[in-house]
């Protein structure tokens, strides 16, 4: 069964719940650090009201444990939804009971409300299904336009679905499965998928799935010395997975079956004292083939740059996930950052995925200049690899 879209729906006048996924990162002071979120919900919700919806938008933010702690309260984002749609938002302190309802029950049409964090119930996360019930009394429609939390079967992202009988995807989420969905199973080609991160536990099912469609993959990251290891390469003290070597010479096994073009970094730039806390490294140096005992990679090096530019040039869409070094460490990021610069000047479909990945694409500058970044973290990954969303499959039913 296909989902419906939100210009399938008629909702003027009607009380329009909408998952939204506003857990936004916030600094020492509690200030909002990355509007992202934010932003990539405005569509959606400037769509409803001029349809005439009385819009009630609920999230999560953070992990409250399911009790009531306003170290998490979304007012903060109350203010700056606000501020973005140039209207006022109602901020109710509360998303289930009574005096919720009254208020949502006597707001306007094209009036905004936000409800407080979801999570401050334990039954959210439980999916339970009371909850889900109190949650849907709220509404006539049901939108979800929370990608990254669809990989969740919570009671706002699934459970809620089975009590409102009408509901849709919202715009980003649409976005979303276009760009992670069509435009990588019918790419342009050639297709390049760029992988990084520390873990190969982590991007394993991913990896086995783009090896059916791309016609790249360049490895960085932590990751890639685990593959080294794999070619029997020395590789210091890097970060590695021994229990994943066999993994990764599956993996060197299936793309070489495929046709694909795998490709390793060639050089690495190795540290001999890394303290990530403090974004401080020791002497930086780099190695060839192998990495000498005592040295740990924390980037990719000037001939891998160059190698793996050389592909995204030639590419028509690339997908990326993971940054290829420590990019939050300056003397670190220059691969991360040149590939960010090579994919801005490709002209290709450029998809980027993953927290680390979307932070590394905004400080390198480039955030402008590639097609579409995915606000999901785990989602994206989990999207890609072929996983139903349970947040996705309950609008279906």
């Amino acid at each position: 069964m296909k989902t419906r879209h939100l210009n399938d729906l008629k909702v003027k006048g009607k009380r329009v719940f909408v998952r939204v996924d506003f857990n936004v990162p916030m600094n020492e002071k509690g200030l909002i650090s990355d509007e992202t979120r934010v932003v990539g919900a405005i569509p959606t919700i400037d769509y409803l009201v001029q349809q005439g919806a009385r819009v009630i938008l609920a999230s999560h933010l953070g992990r409250p444990k399911g009790k009531r702690d306003l170290k998490y309260t979304l007012a903060p984002v109350a203010q700056l939804l606000s501020s973005k749609l140039q209207r006022p938002v109602l901020f109710l302190d509360d998303c289930v009971g009574d005096k919720v309802k009254a208020a949502v029950n006597s707001m306007k049409d094209g009036q905004v409300a936000l409800l407080e964090n979801l999570r401050f119930y334990a039954e959210e996360e439980k999916n339970d299904p009371l909850f889900s019930k109190q949650l849907a009394e709220l509404a006539d429609v049901y939108v979800n336009d929370a990608f990254g939390a669809a990989h969740r079967a919570h009671a706002s992202t699934s459970g809620i679905a089975a009590f409102i009988k009408e509901k849709s995807t919202g715009l980003l989420m649409d976005k979303e499965i276009e760009f992670l969905g069509s435009k990588t199973e019918h790419p342009n080609r050639p297709f390049t998928v760029i992988l990084g991160g520390a873990k190969v536990s982590d991007k394993i099912k991913v990896i086995d799935a783009l090896l059916d469609k791309a016609n790249n993959m360049l490895i960085g990251g932590a990751m890639a010395y685990t593959f080294a290891l794999a070619q029997g390469k020395k590789v210091g003290k890097s970060l590695v997975e021994p229990e994943e070597v066999d993994t990764a010479r599956a993996a060197l096994e299936k793309a070489k079956k495929k046709g694909v073009k795998f490709l390793l970094p060639v050089d690495h730039v190795a540290t001999d004292m890394l303290n990530f806390d403090e974004a401080k490294v020791g002497t930086l140096k780099v190695f060839e083939g192998n990495i000498d005992e005592g040295w740990q990679g924390v980037d990719i090096g000037p001939k891998t740059i160059k190698l793996y530019g050389e592909t995204i040039a030639q590419s028509k869409t690339i997908l990326w996930n993971g940054p290829v070094g420590v990019f939050e460490i300056a003397a670190c990021a220059k691969g991360t950052f040149a590939l960010a610069e090579a994919i801005a000047h490709s002209g290709s479909v450029s998809i980027i995925g993953g927290g680390d990945c979307v932070k590394a694409v905004k400080k390198s500058g480039y955030a402008n200049k590639v097609s579409f970044i995915s606000t999901g973290g785990g989602a994206s990954l989990e999207y890609l690899e072929g996983t139903p969303l349970p947040g996705i499959v309950a609008l279906q039913s």
